[in-house]
């Protein structure tokens, strides 16, 4: 039997859907605020990548966003980069977290003046995460 989740929005509260391959299905309540915005951290590179890799791989994390819709996107230095990210994670407290990494040639990196991550969804604010490449120790 296949189970398939939704999550959505009705009022001011979030809500899951569980829904059986049968068609029965329930929805029960999250009690957590819709369009809750995620709070984005991003992770640098290792040293020993792009030393001995040739390449830098960041990560950005978001965590605590509602619904599971939001999108993170990449720009370095005002360019938009692809990233490849994952989907949203339903956690205990209703809130979803998702990440995505950005892998950048070594030369490219070590150029860089600035990387950000923006979560975007729908009509709400962006929130963005700046990485300052000089405060990075690589």
């Amino acid at each position: 039997m296949k189970i398939i989740q939704t999550t959505g929005c009705g009022g001011a509260v979030g809500w899951t859907t569980v829904l059986l391959s049968s068609g029965s299905g329930v929805r029960v309540p999250l009690g957590v605020p819709c369009n809750a915005a995620p709070v984005l951290t991003v992770l640098p590179p290792s040293s020993q990548e792009v030393s001995g890799k040739n390449k830098a791989t960041l990560t950005c994390l978001a965590n605590k966003g509602f619904p599971s819709d939001w999108k993170l996107e990449w720009t370095v230095d005002g360019r938009t980069k692809p990233g490849d990210a994952s989907r949203g994670l339903l956690d205990k407290d209703g809130k979803y977290s998702w990440s995505s990494t950005l892998t950048l040639p070594a030369d490219e990196w070590t150029k860089a003046g600035t990387v950000v991550c923006k979560a975007t969804q729908g009509s709400q604010t962006p929130v963005l995460e700046t990485m300052k490449r000089a405060d990075c120790p690589v």
